[in-house]
């Protein structure tokens, strides 16, 4: 594929994620990065490859300076904040990324690698404003680490791998954090592959891999279509997050809680009366009775297109909860799937309680569908589900 080839795919990749975003929670700030483009922009291959570079930051990564109108030379990191970096202390030591260069870091991957091996300092990595290009591992060996960006509608990593070209689901996260104690804070992740249809093969395109324990994220994005959260392995806590997708968009076999989040589907709409399915928020993969895993979403709400389910059993004793939320129409009324295996049905584990909006009527629900009472409800919709006592600060550390 050509070097054009690639980028007209990313630019489509890039503004069909921002468009979907936008019209769902309109939010001016983050069509900020399009401003420096005319609609000439778009009028030529090269003018595209040169978006695909901005995008990138390639081209960011020394001081620009240029000359005023009275012979001064001027440079963009001029403005940048003096006091952006805090001092290190005992306990904590901070690192820098701008795509500009005004700090120590152009790329997160490299601000990554500069922290010590199990560290037992909070290393707390401040990302300024932008997109970085770059596909990011967080490796087991270090642990204690921040990502603080400056908003989720402004901050973001993102990547645009695939199943197909990763060689696998499991690798083509745009973030993959295999380390312990992580947090992330203020950012977005994004896979910006194409929008798959429903049965493409390979297609799948994950924006975040979180394979560690003791992770927690606050006030962040992700962006994706197909499988865009791979919430793996590992205990974890999301606030206050904006959660996109189409296809089993939050997946994979964590205990995890989501408080406060939006869970906003991408599918296409489907006509008033159709009984086509083409989503589903969870896929969870708990295989055996004896994994405690299971994700539990509390005071959340679900909405966007497309007529989808609220999970469906990717592994046999899949186990999600939903307390106190608020879903749109979009929810099928029957509700959840048992991945097309009816011997799941005795052992899937799917639970709702005091939930609201048009979504949320249980009357058409599957027989193994669970309308919790207060004791069961109290189990899941509570931090201790998590063992958020034994590892888990607020925003603020």
């Amino acid at each position: 594929m050509s070097l054009t080839s690639i980028s007209f795919s990313l630019l489509v990749a890039i503004l069909s994620v921002f468009a979907s975003t936008f019209f769902i929670n309109p939010n001016t700030s983050i069509l900020k990065y399009f401003t420096d483009f005319n609609v000439s922009t778009f009028s030529s291959h090269i003018n595209i490859v040169t978006f695909a570079s901005y995008c990138s930051n390639s081209h960011l990564h020394k001081h620009h300076k240029h000359s005023d109108n009275k012979g001064k030379t001027v440079s963009i990191c001029d403005d940048f904040p003096s006091d952006f970096v805090p001092p290190d202390t005992n306990t904590t030591s901070y690192i820098c990324v701008d795509r500009n260069g005004c700090c120590n870091f152009t790329t997160v991957q490299s601000a990554v690698d500069t922290v010590g091996n199990f560290s037992q300092k909070r290393n707390i990595i401040l990302i300024n404003t932008g997109i970085y290009y770059e596909k990011v591992v967080v490796p087991k060996s270090k642990p204690n680490i921040t990502f603080q960006g400056q908003g989720y509608t402004s901050t973001a990593i993102a990547w645009n791998d695939t199943a197909n070209s990763a060689h696998g689901t499991f690798y083509c996260g745009s973030l993959q954090v295999f380390s312990d104690n992580f947090i992330a804070k203020n950012i977005s992740f994004m896979n910006l592959a194409p929008i798959p249809r429903p049965g493409d093969v390979g297609a799948q395109a994950v924006a975040i891999r979180i394979s560690g324990d003791q992770a927690a994220f606050w006030g962040c994005g992700f962006f994706g279509a197909q499988d865009t959260l791979h919430d793996d392995r590992g205990r974890h806590y999301f606030r206050d997050c904006y959660i996109q997708g189409s296809i089993d968009f939050i997946f994979g076999n964590a205990r995890s809680l989501y408080e406060n989040c939006q869970l906003i589907s991408m599918a296409n709409p489907v006509a008033l009366g159709a009984k086509v399915i083409n989503g589903a928020v969870t896929a969870h993969g708990r295989a055996s009775k004896d994994e405690n895993t299971g994700f539990v979403f509390a005071n959340c709400s679900v909405g966007g297109n497309g007529r989808i389910w609220l999970g469906r059993a990717w592994r046999p004793f899949s186990r999600v909860v939903f307390g106190y939320s608020t879903m749109s129409d979009i929810i099928a009324p029957e509700g959840w799937n048992d991945f097309n295996d009816p011997a799941r049905d005795q052992t899937i584990f799917y639970g709702e309680y005091n939930c609201l909006g048009a979504g949320a009527n249980m009357s058409l629900r599957t027989p193994y569908a669970q309308r919790l009472n207060d004791t069961l409800a109290s189990y899941f919709l509570n931090m201790s589900f998590i063992d958020a006592d034994q590892w888990l600060q607020s925003d603020n550390n």
